[in-house]
């Protein structure tokens, strides 16, 4: 089974992690480069989807660590 996709989002106090539908943030960090790593971390253990957003809210990137059912050619 694998787990919540893990959100990079702006945060009040620089950039948090939060896991998909939660109100909470699970951790926060002064960059967002911290926070990407953090939840890349979360994403691998999971098996889940990392999501970055921009700091107006949009999806900047996505990277999925979880078994793709139809992984791309090439």
């Amino acid at each position: 089974m694998t787990g919540k996709n893990q959100h990079v989002v702006p945060h009040q106090d620089g950039w948090a992690v939060k896991g998909a539908g939660n109100q909470r943030a699970t951790s926060v960090h002064d960059t967002q480069q911290q926070a990407i790593d953090a939840a890349r971390n979360i994403a691998r253990n999971q098996q889940s989807e990392l999501v970055i957003h921009r700091p107006d809210g949009r999806i900047r990137d996505k990277d999925s660590h979880g078994n793709d059912s139809f992984p791309p050619k090439g």
